[in-house]
């Protein structure tokens, strides 16, 4: 099958309407101020350059892709330049699936998956201040031992992803892993609150915790050594699969954004063989988070996509990312 015959874009499927209101959509966005790393921030841009029609025709792709489901227009409104997530409160601690729970801030948040062996995190927040104070008493109250933290995978390397990891790896005995790539930023970019160097990732590794493997794609673009981490979850006891998506925020030149889209349609590929119907991010999602936490066990899960969503959901950021990398902005 050729790519013009598998890409919902290309093929023009799904031409409802898009509803592009505003609203209150807690996803990061991708531009920067000192105060928030450079992966999201809540600072505004004050114009931008007129956008190109080939630009357009993307975007209007993108919204008839996601057409009225509110999941895909936050990627939409995410990925649109200078849009800036509003504060909200910090989510409460919640176990989003029976063997995950999401803790953090409005801003990011952390990933835990319990294991047969122990507890494998996915980013560590923004600090020891955070680490102690938010992680370690968040994971208690779901349920979660700290103590039982064996790996905490870096998605990538900005200081809101690694901030606490040194912090849990002192406190735990956890093994810290990042990209060689991200490593090497961290050092460069980061060198006063880096973790010491421990494990590196190599594209497509596994990490095996009790019988539960964690698949590392890397998946660069958001940064040049992002990994957006694939696992098994479970609601109600029955199986899906899950990606958390190392880094939502382009990146600013057009090589990388370039590699960016790439990783979007290899990901995209990936997620039909793997069969993966969760999608998970590891900023915003905090109406989703508060939607879980006052559901009963047997409601249906917001992050549970299915399959045919989920290939909405690349063909959507893929559609978007074609716009930036078109009108520059």
């Amino acid at each position: 099958m050729t790519d013009e015959q598998s890409d919902p874009i290309r093929r023009g499927v799904l031409s409802r309407r898009a509803a592009l209101a505003i609203a209150t959509i807690p996803v990061a966005a991708a531009c920067a101020t000192p105060a928030r790393p450079a992966d999201a921030s809540r600072s505004s841009v004050a114009s931008t350059p007129p956008r190109r029609p080939d630009a357009e025709m993307y975007y209007a792709r993108a919204a008839e892709l996601a057409g009225d489901d509110p999941v895909l227009l936050d990627v939409v409104r995410a990925q649109r330049a200078g849009w800036m997530p509003p504060k909200a409160p910090d989510p409460r601690p919640v176990r989003i699936f029976d063997d995950v729970a999401v803790v953090g801030t409005d801003f990011v948040q952390a990933t835990a998956l319990a294991t047969s062996a122990g507890v494998v995190l996915i980013d560590a927040l923004e600090s020891s201040v955070e680490a102690e104070g938010i992680l370690v008493p968040g994971l208690r109250a779901v349920g979660m031992n700290p103590a039982a933290i064996d790996s905490v995978i870096v998605a990538h390397g900005h200081a809101d992803h690694f901030g606490g990891a040194q912090f849990v790896a002192d406190r735990c005995g956890a093994r810290v892993l990042m990209s060689k790539r991200d490593w090497d930023l961290v050092a460069e970019e980061s060198p006063d609150v880096a973790p010491d160097r421990d494990l590196e990732i190599h594209d497509g590794q596994e990490l095996r915790s009790g019988t539960t493997t964690v698949r590392l794609p890397l998946t660069p673009g958001h940064t040049r050594g992002t990994v957006s981490p694939t696992f098994p979850v479970h609601w109600n006891g029955r199986r899906h699969r899950a990606i958390l998506w190392g880094g939502m925020g382009l990146p600013r030149s057009t090589r990388d954004r370039r590699a960016y889209l790439t990783s979007v349609r290899e990901t995209s590929r990936r997620a039909r063989r793997e069969g993966i119907d969760v999608v998970l991010t590891n900023h915003g999602n905090v109406e989703r988070l508060e939607e879980v936490a006052g559901l009963g066990r047997r409601a249906e899960n917001p992050f549970i996509l299915g399959r045919a969503r989920t290939d909405r959901f690349w063909a959507v950021l893929e559609a978007m990312v074609r716009g930036r990398i078109a009108d520059g902005t």
